[in-house]
C-alpha cells in the first residue's frame, strides 16, 4: 500500500490560533525547531470524538516547552479548545492528535531568545499502532545498541524532540534485524523502554517496570499501573537489568500510540502474552472507549 505523504493531505492544520489549509502549513527551512531540535510534543489518541487525558497531555507539552527554556504562548484551555476544534474541523472521531511547539526563524545559533514560539496541531486518523494482527500476536523487540542518557546530560522529563533522534535510529536498525522495535537500555545498561512505549515485566504474577529515572514516566503507563491494581495486581517500579528477562513469563509496551501491545521475543528471549496481558489490554481499550 502506498504511503500517502504528510505534506500532501486534505484538512486543515491549528497553527497560532489560525486554521490553515494542511498543504499550506509549512515553516522556513531556517526554523530554530529544525537545526537545534528546541521543539516539544505530545502525542494524543481521539477515542469516539474524544481525547483521552487531554488536559494532562497538555500540561506536560507546557512543562517540557519550559523545560527546553521556552514559554508556549498558551493556555491549557486554549490548547485543548484548539485540539478539540482541530478534530472536529476535520470531521473526525477516532483519531492521532499532535500537538508541537517549536522555536522560529527570527534568529539562528544556539541560543535562541530572541525567537517566537510557534505552535501547532495537526490530527490525522491512525489504526493499531504496529498494525492490529501484528498487535495481537505481539511483537519482536531487538536490543538497541543506543541507551536512553543519563537525566544530567539531556532534558529527559521533557518529552523534546531531540530525544528521539536515538529511537529512531534504534528502531530502524531494528528493523533492519526483522525485528519491529528496539528495547533500550538506560545509561547504566539496565532496561528502559521501547523506542516510543514504556515496557512492563510480569513475573510471578507480579507486573514489574523500569523506574523513570531517564525517560518519560508516560501518562498511558500510569493509565495501566492504575488499572492493574485495580485488578488488584502488584504493581513493582524498579531497577530491572537484563539479566532478569529470562524470569518473566510476560511482556507488554504501553503508550499513547502502541496503547497495550504484547511482547513475543526481545533479543534470544521468548515470551507468551498471557491472561494478565489480556486482561490489561481490554481493560484499557474498555476505559479510552467509555465502556467501563
Amino acid at each position: 500500500m502506498a504511503l500517502v505523504p504528510f505534506d500532501d493531505r486534505d484538512g486543515v492544520i491549528w497553527w497560532n490560533g489560525e486554521f490553515r489549509p494542511w498543504r499550506d502549513s509549512k515553516l522556513h527551512v531556517l526554523s530554530h525547531g529544525l537545526h537545534y531540535a528546541s521543539a516539544v510534543f505530545e502525542g494524543e489518541r481521539c477515542y469516539a470524538g474524544e481525547i483521552f487525558k487531554l488536559r494532562e497531555h497538555t500540561e506536560r507539552l507546557l512543562q517540557s516547552g519550559r523545560i527546553l527554556g521556552f514559554e508556549i504562548p498558551y493556555t491549557a484551555q486554549q490548547i485543548d479548545d484548539a485540539c478539540n476544534e482541530t478534530i472536529r474541523r476535520n470531521g473526525l472521531t477516532n483519531a492521532y492528535v499532535r500537538p508541537i511547539a517549536w522555536r522560529g526563524a527570527e534568529e539562528m545559533g544556539v541560543a535562541a531568545k530572541a525567537t517566537t514560539v510557534q505552535v501547532a496541531i495537526a490530527v490525522w486518523e491512525w489504526g493499531a499502532y504496529f498494525g492490529v494482527e501484528q498487535r495481537m500476536k505481539g511483537v519482536n523487540l531487538a536490543m538497541a545498541k543506543w541507551r536512553r542518557p543519563h537525566p544530567e546530560t539531556a532534558p529527559t522529563a521533557s518529552k523534546a524532540a531531540g530525544l528521539y533522534m536515538i529511537g529512531t535510529m534504534s528502531k530502524e536498525a531494528a528493523m533492519d534485524e526483522g525485528a519491529d522495535d528496539a528495547m533500550m537500555l538506560d545509561w547504566k545498561g539496565d532496561l528502559a523502554e521501547a523506542t516510543g512505549a514504556n515496557a512492563f515485566f510480569v513475573m510471578d504474577g507480579e507486573v514489574h517496570t523500569p523506574k523513570p529515572t531517564c525517560f518519560l514516566d508516560g501518562i498511558t503507563r500510569r493509565t495501566v499501573m492504575d488499572l492493574a491494581r485495580k485488578r488488584q495486581m502488584k504493581v513493582v517500579e524498579r531497577v530491572i537489568h537484563p539479566d532478569e528477562l529470562p524470569k518473566a513469563s510476560e511482556v507488554f509496551l504501553a503508550g499513547t500510540a502502541a496503547e497495550v501491545t504484547p511482547v513475543r521475543r526481545i533479543g534470544a528471549h521468548d515470551f507468551t502474552p498471557g491472561a494478565i496481558t489480556e486482561t490489561l489490554m481490554k481493560d484499557y481499550d474498555a476505559l479510552v472507549n467509555r465502556r467501563g
